[in-house]
């Protein structure tokens, strides 16, 4: 876990602050390290994707650059339903680029000291993608670690996706380039 900030206390006491993105899904709460988030936007439409594919809901064009938006409620096996517009688009820095999922509402950022966070190991050894759990007013709320939340065949899919998508995107501006200078 890497710690966000460090503070002194006085007489040499040192804790490391970590800082969390609160969001919600389907009234539970979850959170997400606040170094991942790269921002939050509001909820705009997504593209399919002419494949069907499990963990990939689509794509959003945010400021030219196209960012595939995973299927959060699929992984955390919530009921699917369309993109309300006041849901709330959170961007995360993923090893491979930017990805985006769609939330009901961002509570906000929490801050907790290294020791307030619960490990996950010990509470739930078969979520990989769940780095430890904290307590938010009276409820406990996992912390999820975006990198771990993909199985390798599911990162591998994911890669084909965007590849194909890149490949379809470049393909029809160049298409589109074409019609502009017969025009």
């Amino acid at each position: 876990m890497m710690a966000i900030q460090e503070r002194d206390m006085g007489e040499g006491c040192m804790f490391n602050i970590r800082k969390f993105l609160v969001f919600v899904l389907d009234g539970k709460r979850y959170a997400i390290p606040l170094q991942a988030v790269e921002r939050v936007v509001a909820a705009v439409e997504v593209t399919p994707l002419p494949e069907e594919t499990d963990i990939v809901a689509g794509v959003i064009n945010v400021q030219g650059q196209v960012i595939p938006v995973l299927n959060i409620r699929r992984k955390f096996r919530l009921p699917e339903r369309a993109i309300d517009l006041d849901d709330n688009i959170v961007i995360v820095a993923g090893i491979k680029g930017a990805v985006a999922f769609v939330v009901d509402a961002v509570q906000g950022v929490i801050q907790r000291r290294e020791e307030e966070i619960t490990p996950a190991g010990g509470l739930l050894p078969e979520m990989k993608y769940t780095e430890g759990a904290i307590k938010v007013d009276d409820d406990i709320v996992f912390v999820h670690d975006i990198d771990k939340a993909l199985s390798c065949e599911e990162k591998r899919r994911l890669e084909t996706v965007l590849e194909k998508v890149s490949e379809d995107l470049f393909l029809r501006t160049k298409e589109n380039d074409g019609n502009r200078m017969e025009a």
